[in-house]
């Protein structure tokens, strides 16, 4: 029985590798071929069908986006509110995280459990809603408003993922510490925050990335006076040659393929699905 297990193992091996490798394929097709499509008509004169090649190559439409003062406008915004929304994040949910993951209290699952039921529903009602209030509050068309916005995707990230990483700290190394003399501020500077620092580094990627990539509530609220990039894809798209959008594309992607790939070891390393753990 032992040899027969064996054999249909070994000639299913070769099968399994093919699928394996048609599955890794098919992924690359149409994930990086979007990406590559993008990359050559940013830098393309024109390429229409069925030329099998470009009709030549320029740099113009790069000089074109930052020469148009509309856009150079939302890639300000993007790059001045997605900071920002991140700061105010960390201020508001980082305590709240610490608390979730040292202490026990009741109703401590519930709340996690609430936030993120909170976040599993299509927001567009929320902010239908949310945009009624800011007619009331004068928010409509502000910094200010568009900052609330973005700052509600961004508090799941950083509660969860740090509130995890704070309970992973031992709590051993935190009382040798305060018998070693050291007081309670030193000891969550030098041990608590220390070991916890990783999984806080990755919950500010996808805060930022999750602020960074907003549009509906952006839109709904910011909306005509203010833009960041993802809102202004929406004109982009109707108003601009393909090339124009294609250059503005690869500057949306840019800040999520550098800070993904500066994560990448806490991600890979299980920080992110660790973040998403209740103990």
């Amino acid at each position: 029985m032992a040899k027969q297990e064996k054999s249909r193992a070994k000639s299913s091996s070769p099968i399994v590798k093919f699928f394996l490798v048609l599955f890794m394929l098919a992924m690359a097709f149409f994930i990086l071929g979007p990406l590559l499509w993008l990359a050559i008509h940013a830098f393309v004169t024109n390429w229409t069908y069925p030329n099998i090649y470009p009709d030549g190559w320029t740099w113009h439409w790069w000089t074109q986006v930052f020469a148009d003062s509309a856009l150079e406008h939302s890639i300000r915004n993007s790059l001045i509110i997605s900071p920002i929304v991140v700061l105010l994040s960390m201020i508001i949910c980082l305590p709240a995280a610490y608390a979730a993951g040292r202490m026990q209290y009741a109703g401590r699952k519930t709340f996690l459990i609430g936030m993120f039921a909170a976040n599993s529903f299509p927001k567009i009602g929320l902010f239908a809603s949310i945009a009624t209030l800011y007619y009331a509050l004068n928010l409509m068309g502000t910094i200010v408003g568009v900052i609330i916005i973005q700052l509600l995707g961004t508090i799941i990230y950083m509660t969860w993922i740090p509130a995890a990483a704070f309970a992973s700290v031992p709590r051993n190394l935190e009382e040798a510490a305060r018998d070693a003399g050291a007081s309670k501020f030193r000891v969550f500077r030098t041990i608590t925050l220390r070991l916890a620092m990783p999984g806080i580094l990755v919950a500010i990627v996808m805060s930022f990335l999750a602020s960074f990539d907003e549009a509906q509530g952006t839109y709904l609220v910011g909306a005509p006076s203010i833009y960041t990039m993802p809102t202004e894809m929406y004109a982009l798209v109707e108003n601009y040659p393909i090339q124009v959008a294609a250059v503005f594309s690869l500057l949306l992607a840019l800040p999520s393929v550098l800070l993904i790939g500066l994560a990448r070891k806490h991600i890979v390393g299980g920080q992110l699905a660790e973040g998403f753990q209740i103990k």
